[in-house]
């Protein structure tokens, strides 16, 4: 996908966590990481450090040395994601309690990365 079709789908995504109320908290923190990786596909596409037909789909599928190498493209926005992409099995997969802060927590962590992709 190129960086403007990204966007297009993490703001659709975006529209739709919108109505989510906080007890929403495995369909928030799911949509977090999709529109997330949707940010950060089209931020590592401008920045030429992947090109348009090469997306990350999740970091922790990514092999070392490319984690590594897209760290160094934008470390904080590569650790939000994963750092969201950390909360599914314990409040998406699982029943951990404190799923409606890990929701707010993802929410945030989306932000820093809409953050890193718009400030570029």
């Amino acid at each position: 996908m190129k960086p403007h079709e990204h966007e297009e789908a993490a703001l659709r995504i975006e529209k739709s966590l919108r109505k989510c109320g906080p007890e929403d908290h495995e369909i928030i923190i799911e949509a977090a990481m999709l529109a997330g990786s949707h940010w950060l596909n089209a931020h590592l596409h401008r920045l030429g450090a992947t090109p348009p037909a090469q997306d990350v789909m999740h970091t922790y599928l990514l092999v070392v040395n490319e984690l590594r190498r897209l760290s160094v493209a934008d470390p904080q926005a590569v650790a939000a994601l994963g750092a969201i992409e950390d909360m599914r099995p314990a409040y998406v997969r699982g029943a951990q309690a404190g799923g409606r802060e890990a929701a707010q927590r993802a929410l945030s962590l989306l932000e820093s990365i809409r953050a890193s992709t718009r400030a570029a």
